[in-house]
């Protein structure tokens, strides 16, 4: 894998995310960052150079008043929600940079948000108050429309696919929740969980935690199917993710370097040295590219590729 673009944001960047356009013919990539700013940035890597501070920028999102921790666009990028410190979840229009909603309800920070439903017609957050709520983006209601409070310490990841949603705690359980049938199964993981996601069959389920360890675990009966060692977590919320068509696994660690593993066998395929040696804590695969990002404490997100 090969460095393709990098940009300088000046600030920790928390999450990204590396979606592209629907145009065939354009398929223009951008990438959308969450920072110790308070603000979220959208980027165009093609234009963007690390040696001038947020070159490349398309636009900025202000509303936040502490550091922004995750975010999720829709599957049609016309909108994004975003979570942090100041215990709200955010609505935002991408093309007028307006916010469309506000919710409050959460009495920690917020530390992970996905969207559920038809459509993306529900938001979904995780805080520190070990709680998960779902919102309705069609309602004029300020009220989650469910409060989900079977985690016992701060809920640290989620995703949702369809009626299936995944979350990790601290508490080092992952518990996968049946929406439509009102089920949730509990799998103890017996370390503290910084991502989860799932795989694109459904049968599996990626777990961070803070042992330095990355497992595949089978979404069906809990199971241990492999593990992915070789980086350093153990002090800070490191995210992992699947890609190449679940193929491959990215993670970031605590000594700036990014490690690659193949799926089924678990051996280390790529370790690339970025982030001048400090924590690379966020990663995330582009779906219709053969590339990924990372980001990290130094205030850089560096685009990766195939040679």
């Amino acid at each position: 894998m090969v460095c393709r673009s990098a940009l300088y944001t000046g600030q920790l960047v928390a999450h990204l995310v590396l979606k592209s356009s629907e145009d065939e013919l354009k398929r223009v990539r951008n990438i959308l960052t969450g920072s110790s700013d308070r603000a979220i940035h959208l980027y165009n890597p093609l234009k963007a150079s690390a040696a001038v501070p947020k070159s490349g920028l398309v636009q900025t999102y202000s509303a936040h008043g502490y550091e922004v921790l995750d975010l999720a666009v829709t599957d049609d990028n016309a909108r994004f929600a975003s979570v942090g410190g100041d215990k709200q979840v955010f609505l935002w229009d991408v093309a007028t940079a307006r916010t469309l909603k506000r919710w409050s309800g959460h009495f920690g920070r917020v530390n992970c948000v996905g969207f559920g439903g038809a459509g993306d017609s529900v938001v979904v957050s995780g805080s520190f108050d070990a709680t998960v709520r779902l919102w309705d983006c069609k309602s004029q209601s300020t009220k989650p429309i469910q409060v989900l409070e079977e985690s016992k310490d701060s809920v640290s990841s989620l995703h949702v696919v369809g009626h299936e949603m995944v979350t990790g705690s601290v508490d080092g359980r992952m518990r996968l929740y049946d929406l439509r049938m009102g089920m949730v199964y509990v799998d103890l993981v017996g370390q503290p969980i910084t991502s989860v996601q799932q795989s694109r069959d459904g049968n599996a389920v990626l777990v961070s935690t803070l042992d330095s360890t990355i497992r595949l675990m089978d979404k069906g009966n809990g199971q241990m199917l492999q593990s992915y060692k070789g980086h350093t977590n153990q002090d800070y919320r490191i995210r992992s993710c699947l890609g190449l068509a679940d193929a491959v696994v990215v993670s970031g660690s605590e000594d700036g370097q990014i490690y690659a593993w193949d799926l089924l066998g678990g051996t280390v395929t790529e370790k690339l040295k970025a982030h001048e040696g400090k924590v690379a804590s966020a990663v995330a695969f582009n779906t219709a590219r053969k590339e990924w990002a990372s980001a990290g404490v130094d205030g850089t997100v560096s685009v990766w590729g195939m040679p």
